[in-house]
Parts: structure tokens; C-alpha cells; sequence
């Protein structure tokens, strides 16, 4: 390994911080398969000092008026808009996924700051006046403290964003552990709130691995955690925190099903296919992994999504290519080990991404999109999360038993049906057992002002991201019951009232 690599550090109290003797990890470009960096990987006593800084930070913030607050979320926001494009090839170098899907990214991520600079009218309590007589009763939302943020690959600055904005406005401190295989989006995003005006020690970035997930589960002076991953990790972090006695939220994994129904159009389910199936390499948790033909139009709605998915360039994600590479060569490696046993356990491969001829480095960490048919509930490929630019086709005779496919799924977070029937898609919307429902939206992403998450094993805990649910579970709540002897008495201030 060459000498000159860098190491990515954390960013504790307001600059950078990077102990003497670290643990470190690479980082790799996609695209070349090159390591561009190395992170460090924070120990206990790591994480320990972020969380200082944090919980020294936590009074003052907690104490500065909602206006000022404001001043520094917008502030944080024009900074973004104007540089969000130094954000996405940041994501794009480590990522792998496409300028324009990385720039996506960073526009909904935005779409949260922007929810969080209207803090003000969130955090307003209620009040009774006369309660009792000459007794009023008020309430109101206070902050927790320091909270911990800990986010996946697939998303470096979206994921945190849907959390960080919702943490920081309400009054708390932050510490964000980013995914490991691409750190430097946090960073980033960390030197653009300073230069926002945010006082140090209020965000901070923790990087690690599982040691440093550990640690901000267990270190009492974090009072909330908030996760996004794979299922079984989901649930670990979330049993771990409770146990620890945190507010915990854990978002985990997917297996979204696109139900397209014989009165749909079908080049419109096609494409909403191929953009929902290999968008972001199907690296994202909403993307579609299992198309649902019901009837009799599953030969032409295969042959519709393989005459797309064929014509899609595969390359880096710098040279306006459609899809990217994978995040590393050893999940390629899995994802394409899924093709393999789903030709074994009888599937039809229709397009085989394997095979791609990818416009990049010839290390890259390849797999075009793959199209497979036939598939049934009993296939790997079907059961797992794949999470990867790899779409299924299965095929049933009624919407009940599509509906009954679903809904026997583990998994809740998202799902779409394709109709131009408004009774069968209100149908749908109502029986269905998942979180978000698209109707002919194939990635049912909620507004930043609504919240996101899943039901059944896509979710623990029972608090969305962002939204209202994100306010109320930065917050929590506390009622104030008092009387005062009358008559009141204060002084003479006859200057204009200002929020401060």
C-alpha cells in the first residue's frame, strides 16, 4: 500500500481528532478498485472523548433560544445548496453510485434541513389556563442530550441527514458513526456545520466498527440511538441500546414487491421497474428486488424490463454512465452469488449481470443489472436482502394471492402496485402490511415533513425517522402545574419585543 493514502480522522469538539496509535480500515474507489484512503477505527476510549465533547457541549446548546438555532440550521442549509455538488462527488469517489443519484441524495437529505429550520413551530407546547381555579397547566418538549446517530454505506449523507438536522434543531448533541467503507461525506458535513456557526462539540463523528457501536450503545451519557442497516444488526443495536436504558430506533432490512396488476401500463411498470431495481446499483432499501406479475403479462412485462435493463450503461460513476459499481468486491462477490444459486434452484436467468463490459477500471467492483424469472418464495434470491442491482419476477393469478405474498413477507418497509384501478389500489393501500405504499411510485419515499420507516422486521422501536415522529423522539415531554399570587408585579420595558 502506498504511503502517501491519507487517513480519514474523526471530528471531535470541532476539529479534526486522530489518536497516535488508531486501527485503521481502507477505502476504496469503486470504480478502479483502488484503496484511496484509509479511517481510523475509534476504540472505547475514542468514543468516550467524542461523547465528552458532546455532553460538555449539551448545556449551551440546549439553552440557545429556538431563533438563534434557526440562524444556524438556515445558514447550514444555504451552504449545502450551494456546495451540495462537492458533496456528491465526495459520494460518488467512494460510493460508486452516479453523479446524479448521489446529487439526489444530497437534495433529499436537504429536504430534512429544510423541515428542521421550521423547529419553532414544532417544539411549541400547549397550555390550560384556569385548570384549576387560579392553577394553569403547560407543555412542553425538552432535548434528551448527546444522541448517537449510526448510518450505513449506501447512503453516507441522506441517511445521516434524516436524523442529524431533526437532533441538532430540537436542542440536542450529536455524534454520527458513518459507515466505514465511505467516511468522508461526514466529515465534510461536519466542517460545513462549523463554518454554519454551530458551536463545537454539538456534532461530532465517531468512526468505527462494531467497537464503536458498541461503545455508543452502552456509554450512559448517550441517551438515544438511531440506526439504519440490515435487519440482524438492527436488531442487535436496538436490544443493545434499550438494554442500556436509550430511546432506541432501528431501521433495518428490505424485500419491497412492485405488484403490477393486467390493467396497468405496462411501459410505465417497466420502467418504473428498472429504475426502482437498479437505481443506486440496488444499494438502497426502498429499491424493488421483486416484481409481482399477477395474470397473464409477465412474459411481456420480462421482456419489456430485459430490453431496458440491456440497454443501461454500466460504468464510473464520473463519465455519465446509468448504474455504478458496487460498494466493495467482497458484497459484488455475494450479490452475485445470489445469481448463481438462483439458475441452481431453477430460476430463469434472464439477463445475466455478470457478464457486464463496464465503462471503468477493470478492478472495478462490477455486476450489471440482472433480470431473473420464475422466481418462487423458497429461492435465496427472494428470501434474503440481496441489496444489490438485481430484480426477480414472480409470477401468481389473483391480486389475493400477491396480497398474501407480501404480506407473509418478514419484511414491512416499502411497496408499490401498478393499476389503473382506484378501487384496487385503495384496496391495496389499506391491506397491505408495509410501512410506505406506493401508488404507481415504484420508491415510496416519504417528504421530509412525514416520516420514514417500516413495519414488521424493517423496524425496531416504534418511532420513525424525521417528520413529527423524529421531533418526538429527540424530545421528550414534561408538564408544568402552577399558581401565582396575584396581583403580578415586573418593571417598565417599553422596547420593540424580540425573538431572542
Amino acid at each position: 500500500m502506498s504511503t502517501s493514502v491519507t487517513t480519514v480522522p474523526h471530528w471531535v469538539g470541532g476539529a479534526e481528532f486522530l489518536p497516535a496509535a488508531s486501527r485503521t480500515s481502507e477505502v476504496f474507489d469503486p470504480a478502479t478498485g483502488e484503496t484511496t484512503k484509509n479511517v481510523a477505527l475509534a476504540t472505547e476510549d475514542d468514543v468516550a472523548a467524542a461523547v465528552a465533547a458532546a455532553r460538555a457541549a449539551f448545556p449551551a446548546w440546549r439553552d440557545t433560544s429556538l431563533a438563534k438555532r434557526t440562524q444556524v440550521l438556515f445558514a447550514f442549509r444555504e451552504l449545502l445548496n450551494a456546495r451540495k455538488g462537492e458533496l456528491a462527488d465526495i459520494i460518488t469517489a467512494e460510493h460508486g453510485k452516479v453523479l446524479d443519484d448521489a446529487l439526489g441524495e444530497v437534495t433529499r437529505g436537504l429536504e430534512v434541513v429544510e423541515f428542521a429550520c421550521g423547529i419553532a413551530h414544532l417544539m411549541k407546547g400547549g397550555m390550560t389556563e384556569n385548570a384549576s381555579t387560579k392553577v394553569d397547566v403547560a407543555s412542553i418538549r425538552q432535548p434528551l442530550g448527546p444522541v448517537a446517530v449510526i448510518s450505513p454505506f449506501n447512503f453516507p449523507a441522506m441517511v445521516p441527514m434524516w436524523f442529524f438536522p431533526v437532533a441538532v434543531a430540537t436542542g440536542n448533541t450529536v455524534l454520527l458513526k458513518p459507515s466505514e467503507k465511505d467516511p468522508s461525506a461526514a466529515n465534510w458535513l461536519a466542517a460545513l456545520w462549523a463554518e454554519a456557526g454551530l458551536p463545537d462539540g454539538v456534532f461530532n463523528v465517531v468512526h468505527g466498527d462494531k467497537t464503536a457501536v458498541d461503545a455508543l450503545c452502552d456509554h450512559p451519557d448517550v441517551k438515544a440511538v438511531s440506526f439504519v442497516g440490515s435487519t440482524p444488526i438492527a436488531r442487535y443495536v436496538y436490544e443493545r441500546g434499550t438494554a442500556a436504558g436509550k430511546r432506541a430506533q432501528a431501521l433495518g432490512g428490505a424485500k419491497n414487491h412492485m405488484v403490477v396488476l393486467p390493467d396497468a401500463d405496462l411501459d410505465v411498470a417497466a420502467d418504473a421497474a428498472v429504475n426502482a431495481g437498479f437505481g443506486s446499483a440496488g444499494e438502497r432499501c426502498m429499491a424493488v428486488s421483486a416484481l409481482v406479475a399477477v395474470g397473464d403479462i409477465a412474459d411481456e412485462m420480462v421482456a419489456k424490463i430485459a430490453a431496458r435493463a440491456t440497454a443501461l450503461r454500466t460504468g464510473d460513476g464520473r463519465r455519465g454512465c446509468d448504474m455504478g459499481p458496487l460498494v466493495t468486491g467482497a458484497h459484488r462477490d455475494k450479490v452475485a452469488s445470489y445469481v448463481q444459486a438462483g439458475a441452481e434452484q431453477g430460476a430463469t436467468l434472464v439477463v445475466d449481470g455478470r457478464e457486464v463490459q463496464a465503462d471503468g477500471g477493470t478492478e472495478g467492483f462490477w455486476l450489471g443489472p440482472t433480470l431473473i424469472d420464475h422466481v418462487t418464495p423458497d429461492m435465496s434470491v427472494y428470501t434474503d436482502e440481496v441489496f444489490g442491482p438485481l430484480l426477480s419476477v414472480l409470477r401468481v393469478e389473483t391480486y389475493d394471492e400477491a396480497l398474501e405474498l407480501i404480506n407473509a413477507n418478514p419484511y414491512g418497509n416499502g411497496t408499490a402496485i401498478f393499476t389503473n384501478d382506484g378501487g384496487a389500489a385503495r384496496r391495496f393501500h389499506n391491506e397491505v402490511e408495509v410501512g410506505m405504499v406506493g401508488i404507481n411510485v415504484p420508491v415510496p419515499v416519504p417528504m421530509a415533513y412525514y416520516s420514514f420507516g417500516g413495519w414488521k422486521s424493517s423496524l425496531f422501536g416504534d418511532t420513525h425517522a424525521h417528520g413529527a415522529e423524529g421531533v418526538h423522539f429527540y424530545t421528550r415531554g414534561k408538564v408544568i402545574t402552577s399558581r401565582w399570587l396575584d396581583p403580578s408585579h415586573g418593571g417598565i420595558d417599553l422596547g420593540f419585543p424580540q425573538n431572542v
